[in-house]
């Protein structure tokens, strides 16, 4: 049975992971791992959850895997942190349908992308789809900018947040320090912003972003909580070691197939989510190795499974 409870928008802050899908040999979901998945983040004092983001490969889900992996994850948390559903799709029709797939499981806010199949969209028309598809369900929405053909102005996300029924955030990714800082800016007290800038993770905490759903949360959330604390108590000398651990990890984990990588990393903190799903390619050796050396930097060598 899900939880029912449902966080406000204010109270979705700090480090939220996306959730990284677990899969078996026959890309099928594993829902006893995907549950120690959430297990091990709530243990590492993560603030929300994330499932269906880019992580997730929710680009890759079908209406019925997003609302099974969404329906575990709020089911295993118990109401204790927020759960946000990613949803990445092509229109607002299949925007609505899943989204009105997820309405019943007790899901505090959806994270959605632009459309992102080889069309760029006018300002109006991506007001429409975002304001269509809160009319539909009526979910708190977080816009998640990353989509390169289809990238949307630090103008038009002010614009969408101020003029559109509940649009509440924006997650900033594409390594975009300088439209993070000012979205951060402009937004009003009752917005949020996140940061998606993995490399970069203390610059966004300094400049007072309300928190971060980013891929390196999924691989390392232990060390991403702890950056989070320290910058909030001013300690901003261990912050900024820690960053640079958290770099070396970043530096490791980033390449073409570095959702693979990802993966491999968070499997070495014995929580076995496999490869992802056909054409991207398992880590290679390198990888793997690379991985492992900068995991045992960060977190010391007895917190890292032996794979030899």
């Amino acid at each position: 049975m899900t939880s029912t409870k449902i966080f406000a928008p204010a109270d979705i802050t700090g480090i939220l992971p996306p959730l990284l899908t677990p899969l078996d040999d026959n890309e099928d979901i594993v829902e006893s791992v995907l549950r120690q998945e959430v297990r091990y983040m709530l243990s590492k004092g993560v603030h929300g959850l994330v499932p269906g983001g880019s992580a997730g490969e929710g680009n890759t889900l079908s209406t019925d895997e997003l609302r099974r992996i969404v329906g575990v994850t709020c089911d295993e948390a118990d109401g204790s942190v927020p759960v946000v559903a990613g949803i990445i799709v092509n229109s607002t029709r299949q925007a609505i349908e899943k989204a009105k797939a997820v309405a019943d499981l007790g899901v505090s806010a959806l994270q959605i992308t632009p459309v992102h199949y080889i069309y760029k969209n006018d300002d109006d028309a991506m007001i429409r789809h975002y304001r269509t598809i809160y009319d539909a369900v009526g979910i708190p929405i977080i816009i998640y900018n990353v989509i390169p053909w289809n990238y949307l102005s630090v103008d038009l996300m002010v614009r969408m947040m101020r003029e559109v029924p509940g649009v509440f955030g924006v997650k900033q990714s594409a390594s975009d320090l300088k439209s993070m800082a000012d979205l951060i800016l402009r937004c009003e007290p009752h917005q949020r912003i996140y940061a998606a800038i993995d490399a970069l993770l203390y610059p966004t905490f300094a400049l007072d972003a309300h928190g971060a759903i980013s891929q390196i949360l999924s691989a390392v959330p232990g060390p991403c909580v702890e950056l989070w604390n320290l910058v909030k108590a001013g300690d901003h000398k261990r912050a900024l070691e820690l960053h640079t651990r958290l770099l070396r990890m970043w530096n490791a984990i980033s390449g073409d197939n570095r959702l693979a990588v990802t993966k491999y990393t968070m499997s070495l903190q014995g929580v076995p989510v496999g490869n992802p799903r056909a054409p991207l390619t398992p880590a290679s050796a390198a990888q793997r190795r690379a991985a492992e050396q900068a995991l045992a930097e960060l977190l010391g060598t007895e917190a890292v499974l032996q794979t030899a």
